[in-house]
């Protein structure tokens, strides 16, 4: 009798937070997916619609940009973003295949923005992990669950980002004079 191969899950390690002291909003993910781990870069999926979302709330086409200078661009209007996950066992990119998954110090994260106001999760998985990594650290914060960016969350686009303009307001001065 031929024993067959073993599957091994890889290790999956989410990248470093994108905040700065002037972060206001921190947008929390689960932990990037197959396309995002091979680029390097948060949301690379191109069918992923963070990128398209959070330029919607900021009046910046974030989709045209280099990955930098997306970054540099969330950065200017007081956003910063990271993963609950700080590693985990999962075969492809869907959350509902996170196994034995180390979460990541967001109570640490967190005591250093001293501006921080809101903290949001991006999916229903970021939210569950997050909530529990938080703990009393939410405290004095604003929480928020945005419909996943996810492909895989088929909600209709107009619906995802009526619920993602919640974050305007507390983005600053272009919020401030551009909101609905």
């Amino acid at each position: 009798m031929t024993a067959l191969p073993q599957q091994t899950t890889a290790l999956k390690r989410c990248f470093p937070p994108v905040v700065d002291a002037g972060t206001r909003v921190l947008i929390l993910g689960s932990l990037p997916g197959e396309a995002s781990l091979a680029q390097g870069q948060y949301y690379a999926h191109r069918q992923n619609q963070f990128w398209r979302l959070v330029g919607d709330i900021t009046g910046e086409d974030l989709v045209a940009m280099g990955y930098a200078e997306r970054l540099q661009t969330l950065l200017a209007h007081n956003i910063g973003l990271w993963d609950v996950v700080a590693e985990a066992k999962r075969d492809g990119s869907l959350d509902s295949n996170i196994r034995d998954h180390a979460g990541n110090d967001l109570a640490g994260l967190i005591e250093s923005l001293p501006n921080l106001t809101v903290i949001a999760f991006n999916g229903g998985t970021a939210e569950r992990i997050g909530l529990k990594a938080l703990g009393q650290a939410a405290g004095g914060h604003r929480l928020v669950r945005l419909p996943s960016s996810s492909p895989a969350h088929t909600l209709p686009y107009a619906e995802k980002l009526r619920a993602w303009q919640a974050l305007r307001r507390w983005l600053g001065d272009w919020a401030d004079a551009n909101s609905d």
